[in-house]
């Protein structure tokens, strides 16, 4: 996406997406996490002053932001998306974030305190390898935190129905469990946020209509459309139980015992 369409799609958004949110709760996110949730998730990974922590896939890094100015920590926000990164730059002011440029995977080296994946594992379809390379960016006793959709992948319908579907690779969650073990993170922490985030997808879909004019002129129909659509599937899903959503928080091994 270029810069410009960038700037377009975040303007088009500026006045649904913080409407779909209870006051206060909306901080730049570009996902169905509350600020609340993203606080909790920090506090949980262990997230505190002088705490290293490397976010990736950040977009334009609200919740980064929100972190870093609360919690005090070194800041390093990665995304593929070189006009994501220029607007998180740019929103962060005097904020002391650093952000790179740079495609997922390769996880960049560490070692950080802690490894931040927030609403984009779905992303990706070897899940392996980015698990892999993430352990490796922690030292023994690092963090990883992340959010997950849990469920069998998408069935052909399925991906017929859902807009940008090769973006949608789901995982069950016994998978996931299984394939944080045998890169040496054991899971530590957590919460199902299915129904809150199904609330979160109903809201934004009825935001983005309420604004659909705005939306409409700014992005296309066809764009609108597609906002819509993949939100009223997302909690459609969510409330069924075809799809669950946890954030979790895993801890990387030490050498020669188990964890305290």
């Amino acid at each position: 996406m270029s810069h410009d369409d960038r700037v377009a799609l975040e303007e088009a958004l500026s006045q649904a997406r913080p409407s779909a949110y209870p006051d206060g709760e909306y901080v730049g996110q570009e996902s169905f996490m509350s600020a609340s949730e993203i606080r909790l998730l920090a506090v949980q990974a262990g997230i505190r002053a002088g705490t290293s922590v490397l976010d990736l896939c950040c977009g334009v890094a609200g919740p980064g932001r929100l972190i870093t100015a609360e919690l005090g920590c070194d800041y390093l926000g990665v995304d593929a998306s070189a006009s994501a990164v220029a607007l998180a730059r740019q929103r962060a002011g005097d904020l002391s974030c650093r952000f790179e440029v740079a495609q997922i995977p390769p996880v960049p080296a560490g070692p950080f305190d802690v490894v931040l994946l927030l609403e984009t594992l779905l992303a990706f379809p070897d899940k392996d390898t980015l698990l892999r390379g993430i352990a490796s960016a922690l030292p023994p006793g690092g963090r990883f935190g992340l959010t997950v959709e849990e469920g069998a992948p998408l069935t052909r319908a399925e991906q017929a129905a859902m807009p940008h579907a090769d973006t949608v690779s789901l995982i069950p969650l016994p998978q996931l469990m299984t394939c944080l073990q045998s890169v040496g993170l054991d899971v530590r922490w957590s919460a199902e946020c299915s129904l809150a985030h199904r609330a979160r997808a109903d809201a934004l879909a009825q935001a983005f209509l309420a604004d659909r004019r705005a939306i409409r002129r700014r992005l296309g129909g066809r764009a609108l459309d597609d906002l819509v659509t993949s939100h009223r599937l997302w909690s459609e899903w969510l409330g069924s139980g075809r799809v669950r959503k946890f954030a979790v928080v895993a801890q990387k091994k030490t050498a020669g015992s188990a964890l305290e």
